[in-house]
């Protein structure tokens, strides 16, 4: 049928086909009143139209109020005595939207006229409600012509295709349309089976359902997928099946109705594809992985090869440019092929390798695609694509050998940029891509570009959080002699980005060590941030050589602060509080004393550290945990342990206990257990621990920090109590220049004894006995000065005429550092020196 013929010629009438006067119609208002008669209702009743409106309908009724049946499920109106009145009646039935059922009426001659009556309860223009009653006048019963109508309906029926089975399941009949669906005739199908007509699995399906309609008499449905000969391409079939019977119930064959449902079914499919897009494409924040989903997907269910490309611009964390491709369609573009799929294992149509780059010139269906920002869809043999393939002989031998011939090019767009471009290919499916697939094509992309671009945003910040936060941890580890350590840092993987875990370790005076290690709440760059500040803060703190408690109690305060000003600095224009997350971290921090042998450790909520014997035995050490950082209010207290030469001290974040979950075999057991195992060195043993307690990549950082401890005996200290007598500062230096000798050190016994004197006679004027004074030989001089004073001395510049303050000034300018640290018993004063070149 031409497209003129679509549409119902509104101006055409139907008086040449249509006898009014064959249908007597009536139509009533509300109280029962006729208000219209046409010529059929005369011929019925004898009534002209002058005669019968505006009268009441009660005169028509010979038997009073007739019976009926009520349509759209409301409640029937009954049945009354005769004599009811019209008006009645027609009361009985407002709230019904239609009534049927047979009427005895009265004709103008006074004989009684049983008539079937249809009565429809309607809605005027002008807002009012009537009746309207109609009555068949002819055709009330069976015609010779209705048996070839019913035959020429199966034959001729333009939107189904139909065909009736015999109960050996052979073909008697078939209509018009099966005949121009199979290309075969009636004819010649009669007499087979519906699997020797089609040879096809859902043929047998088909046959399976036939049967069980003659078994249990009830209809089946089913959907077929095929392509018969002469069509191009697959169509989808709906097919109902029902049972073919007489009047005494008995089956004689089975009739097959189907509707080609092509276009539905791939709706359907093409809706069902968005969703496994929707939930399959963007499960992780990796770019490439990503690019992967999309092409999986896609591959084969839209296409039979597809490859995801992306600008090579993107490499360098730029942002991309908003709006098109930031160049024209005569620039030369440069795509990095990122994922391809195929329908053939090892995807062997790729002309790109993966993390290759392909250069597409001017004028090429890509560059123009990426500059107007829109899809297209090209066939193969078009001439845009013919010059574009014979540039690059590889891709053009591709697309010969596997018989390329339909592509689809869509931009990837995501929030207004472009990043790249989606190429889908088929070769293998026959049929070219149509307009569909392409809105197909164009909306799981969108899908896969945000995906994308939220993959490769999360990915530059992370990658921007880790390289702050490994800029903030320690580079190097400092030069000292009390401890051998190593470490590691792990940051989290992907899906929890980069937390705050870090680790330090702080030479003190006296030879002593500070080992660090602590966690910021949160991820991200703000946790690297905050991260780099405490660390900062700590070494801070650490110079002033505070216990570690003290620190902690300090540290604790400044976090507070930290929390209150990033809190203010939230506030929005209106004055409420902005979300920034939680601040707070935790933190553990142990000194450790190579001449005493000791270790003193204080925790704010961290996990306790493992030491590790000389024996091997490995146990967690029991310290009071304080609050972590930031919750104020409540002490922080050390504890003090002996810590033979060789022991190990194993101090790590949560991210450690926690990377295989909750468990028997996990957490604090599992490190005890790999602990207790020998290690050649202190990094295979942080590579054993690691390994044995990740199961893959770690969902929170890693923090691991191992030292061994080692000791200065008494060849390396030297310790003289000194008598609160001003005359014994002679004798403190004579005991330095002797114990200077003995080290091999004579070079430097005029500095030491100068610093000696100035501090030991300091202590004895300004201070309170008992007074000691220590020498300590590590891989500097450190002379140490001890008393019960609780004043510490201050570096002043003497004016021109005072008689002491010159001496401190002297010591600071002689030395490399000196400084003094609060003990227990009162104060030590330290000055540190570097030894002569040997």
């Amino acid at each position: 049928m031409g497209k003129a013929r679509t549409h119902v010629d509104e101006r055409l009438s139907l008086g040449g086909f249509i006898d009014e006067a064959a249908t007597a119609r009536v139509s009533l208002d509300e109280k029962g009143t006729v208000t219209g008669w046409n010529a059929g209702a005369e011929r019925l009743l004898g009534y002209g139209a002058a005669e019968m409106v505006g009268r009441g309908g009660a005169v028509l009724l010979a038997d009073g109020f007739p019976t009926g049946t009520e349509s759209a499920g409301t409640e029937s109106a009954g049945t009354e005595s005769a004599g009811t009145s019209a008006e009645e009646f027609i009361r009985s039935l407002a709230t019904l939207p239609r009534w049927n059922g047979r009427m005895a009426l009265r004709h103008r001659d006074g004989r009684r006229v049983e008539v079937p009556v249809l009565a429809h309860h309607r809605t005027l223009v002008t807002g009012k409600t009537d009746w309207l009653m109609v009555s068949p006048l002819t055709g009330t019963g069976p015609e010779p012509e209705d048996d070839r109508l019913t035959g020429w309906s199966f034959a001729q029926t333009p939107c189904c295709t139909m065909a009736l089975y015999d109960t050996g399941l052979r073909l008697r009949r078939a209509n018009g349309d099966m005949e121009r669906a199979i290309a075969l005739t009636e004819g010649e199908m009669r007499g087979l089976r519906v699997s020797e007509i089609v040879v096809h699995a859902d043929s047998d399906k088909t046959e399976r359902a036939m049967a069980r309609v003659l078994e249990t008499g009830e209809p089946q449905y089913l959907e077929n997928y095929l392509r018969v000969e002469g069509e191009s391409r697959e169509h989808a079939w709906s097919c109902y099946l029902a049972p073919l019977g007489d009047e005494d119930g008995r089956t004689h064959g089975v009739v097959l109705s189907a509707h080609d449902i092509t276009q539905q079914y791939g709706a359907r499919q093409r809706l069902q594809l968005i969703n496994t897009a929707s939930t399959r494409i963007g499960t992780t924040l990796d770019v490439r992985l990503t690019a992967q989903e999309l092409a999986d997907v896609a591959v084969p269910a839209v296409a039979d090869f597809v490859a995801v490309d992306l600008l090579v611009s993107l490499d360098d964390g730029h942002e991309p440019a908003f709006g098109s491709w930031s160049g024209t369609p005569h620039d030369a573009m440069q795509l990095r092929r990122v994922a391809h799929q195929s329908v053939h294992e090892n995807v062997p149509e790729a002309a790109v390798g993966l993390g290759e780059t392909d250069v597409h010139p001017a004028g090429s269906p890509f560059a123009q695609c990426l500059a107007t920002g829109r899809a297209a869809l090209y066939p193969l043999t078009g001439p845009a694509f013919a010059a574009w393939a014979a540039r690059n002989a590889r891709r053009a031998a591709r697309i010969q050998a596997f018989g390329f011939h339909s592509v689809m090019l869509v931009p990837l767009r995501a929030r207004g940029a472009i990043l790249g471009m989606a190429t889908f290919v088929r070769h293998q499916r026959p049929e070219p891509f149509e307009r569909d697939d392409l809105l197909l094509a164009e909306e799981i992309t969108a899908r896969a570009a945000v995906c994308v671009d939220n993959a490769r945003r999360y990915t530059r910040e992370r990658a921007t959080a880790v390289t702050l936060q490994r800029s903030l941890l320690p580079q190097r580890l400092p030069r000292q002699s009390a401890l051998e350590v190593a470490h590691r840092y792990l940051p989290a993987d992907g899906t929890a980005g980069v937390g705050g875990d870090w680790f330090d370790v702080i030479p003190l005076s006296g030879a002593r060590v500070a080992l660090v290690v602590g966690d910021v709440v949160g991820h991200g760059i703000h946790a690297s941030a905050t991260m780099g500040r405490l660390r900062t803060a700590v070494r801070t703190l650490a110079d002033v050589d505070l216990p570690p408690d003290e620190l902690l109690t300090h540290l604790d305060d400044l976090v507070a602060h930290l929390a209150d000003s990033d809190a203010s600095d939230t506030l929005d224009h209106n004055g409420d509080l902005g979300h920034h997350g939680e601040f707070g971290a935790t933190c553990l921090y142990a000194v450790y004393d190579p001449v005493a042998r000791r270790c003193t450790l204080a925790g704010a909520g961290h996990p306790a550290p493992a030491v590790v014997t000389t024996d091997g035995t490995v146990h967690l050490l029991p310290m009071p945990t304080g609050p972590p950082l930031g919750l104020g209010g409540l002490p922080f207290e050390a504890t003090e342990i002996d810590v033979p030469e060789g022991t190990l001290l194993v101090l790590y974040t949560n991210g450690l206990i926690e990377a295989r979950g909750p468990g028997s075999d996990s957490g604090p057991d599992r490190l005890g257990q790999v602990l207790a195992q020998p290690a050649v060195s202190l990094d295979a043993l942080c590579d054993t621990v690691l390994g044995a307690m990740l199961s893959g990549r770690p969902t929170d950082d890693i923090a691991l920090l191992v030292a061994r401890t080692r000791a200065l005996d008494a060849d390396h200290v030297a310790t003289l109590d000194v008598p609160a007598d001003p005359a014994m500062v002679a004798g403190a230096r004579r005991f330095a220049a002797d114990r200077l000798g003995e080290w091999g050190l004579d070079e430097a016994a005029y500095v030491t004894e100068l610093v000696v004197s100035e501090l030991v006679t300091n202590a004895i004027r300004h201070a309170e006995p008992p007074v000691q004074l220590r020498l300590i030989l590590d891989r500097t001089l450190i002379c140490e000065v001890s008393d019960a004073g609780s004043t510490a001395p201050h570096l002043r510049r003497a004016r021109t005429y005072d008689e002491g303050g010159r001496g401190l000034m002297l010591v600071a300018q002689l030395t490399q550092a000196w400084g003094t640290r609060h003990t227990a018993l009162g104060k030590t004063i330290w000055a540190q020196q570097a030894l002569p070149a040997p």
